[in-house]
């Protein structure tokens, strides 16, 4: 014996009709969403966009030579400190930055949200401790700045600054707590 019709009367779209006008409908939508404006990521990097890079790239040739100043008046910190010099070399390449070479002190390279400028190796605390914290304190504050800077940024350039502040804040932890 057959199953009866159900009672009601089906009104609208099928499900199989929805099913298979659903994705057109999406690739449509994505493909009027885009504007036409001067902003477009198309355009290439604003000029904003290129300065924040280059404050990025500054801050992180800065924080290398850090690293570099702590391995030179510290030499048995050198093994511990290498992969994270490494990571801060990275992130200067990462802005378009060269940290081979020495970070400008003139005023117009400087950066005015810079807390300071790179200490030399007479400028590193004497004892092992206290140079760690001191770079720590430095890679704290760079991440910081990076994480409110991120807000007002584009949005490839926002998650970069987001992972770079993200391994910042690593970085902190393991020059204080991660014995790294």
């Amino acid at each position: 014996m057959p199953f009866p019709s159900s009672p009601r009367a089906r009104s609208g779209p099928r499900r199989r009709s929805l099913l298979a006008v659903g994705p057109a409908a999406l690739a449509l939508a994505g493909c009027t969403a885009g504007g036409d404006g001067p902003g477009d990521p198309e355009d290439g990097p604003s000029a904003a966009d290129r300065r924040a890079r280059a404050r990025a790239a500054r801050d992180s040739e800065e924080l290398v030579e850090r690293y570099d100043a702590v391995i030179a008046a510290h030499p048995g910190l050198a093994e511990r400190l290498r992969p994270l010099r490494a990571e801060a070399v990275r992130h200067a390449q990462a802005f378009g930055g060269s940290p081979g070479r020495k970070a400008s002190s003139s005023p117009s390279s400087s950066s005015p949200s810079s807390s300071s400028a790179a200490p030399s190796a007479a400028a590193v605390p004497a004892d092992d401790k206290d140079a760690l914290v001191s770079l720590a304190v430095a890679e704290r504050e760079l991440a910081d700045r990076r994480a409110k800077a991120l807000l007002d940024m584009p949005g490839e350039l926002a998650r970069l600054l987001a992972s770079v502040a993200a391994a910042g804040a690593a970085h902190v932890y393991l020059l204080t707590e991660g014995g790294a």
